[in-house]
C-alpha cells in the first residue's frame, strides 16, 4: 500500500539546495501541464473515475488537486515575497476534491487552469533571486517555517507525486 501511496517515497529537501536542483524543479513545474495532457488525453470517464489505489483519490480527483494545490502554491509564494513570514491558510484537501464544482467535472478545466498557473509561476521562479528564494512563510501545522527554496521542491515533488499515482494506475490497468 505503501508504494501505491508514495510511488516516488516522501519528499526530503535536500540539506543544502542548490541552483542546480532550483532549475531541476523549476522545470518539472515547466513541463507538468504537457505531460499531464498527454498522459491523460485518451481516458474515458470510466478510466477518469477509477481510483489509483484503494480507498484513495480518482484520476479525475487527482488532477483536479493538482490545479488547486498548485493554485494554493502560487499564492504562498505571493505572499512570502511581498509579506514577512505570513501564516498561510492551509485548506482540507480530501474536502475540496469532493466539491460540487468538480465532481463530474470535465479534467480539462483543471489542465487549462495548470497550463496557466504554471506558466505564470514558472516565469517568476525564473527572475527570483537567491535573497527571495530564502523568504519564508509559515504552515500552520505545526507552525513549520518553509522557504520558498523548499517550497518550489515540495511542488516539483507533488507534480511527479501525482503525476506517477496516475502513470502506475494505468500501466497496471494496462490502459
Amino acid at each position: 500500500m505503501e508504494a501505491l501511496q508514495y510511488p516516488i517515497g516522501k519528499f526530503q529537501a535536500p540539506v543544502q539546495i542548490t541552483q542546480e536542483h532550483l532549475t531541476a524543479w523549476i522545470e518539472t513545474l515547466d513541463q507538468l501541464p504537457a505531460r499531464l495532457r498527454a498522459l491523460t488525453k485518451d481516458l474515458s470517464d470510466q478510466q477518469l473515475d477509477t481510483p489509483y489505489r484503494p480507498e484513495g483519490w480518482t484520476v479525475r480527483q487527482v488532477v483536479h488537486h493538482l490545479a488547486d494545490s498548485h493554485h494554493n502554491s502560487y499564492i504562498r509564494f505571493k505572499w512570502a515575497l511581498t509579506e514577512d513570514n505570513p501564516i498561510i491558510k492551509a485548506y482540507d484537501e480530501k474536502a475540496w476534491t469532493m466539491l460540487p464544482d468538480l465532481e463530474g467535472a470535465p479534467i480539462e478545466w483543471s489542465l487549462r487552469h495548470l497550463e496557466v498557473i504554471h506558466h505564470k509561476l514558472v516565469q517568476l521562479l525564473k527572475v527570483m533571486t537567491e535573497e527571495q528564494y530564502n523568504r519564508t512563510f509559515t504552515h500552520p501545522d505545526g507552525n513549520k517555517v518553509v522557504t520558498l527554496k523548499e517550497n518550489l521542491g515540495h511542488y516539483a515533488w507533488h507534480s511527479s507525486h501525482h503525476y506517477a499515482h496516475i502513470e502506475n494506475l494505468m500501466k497496471r490497468s494496462n490502459w
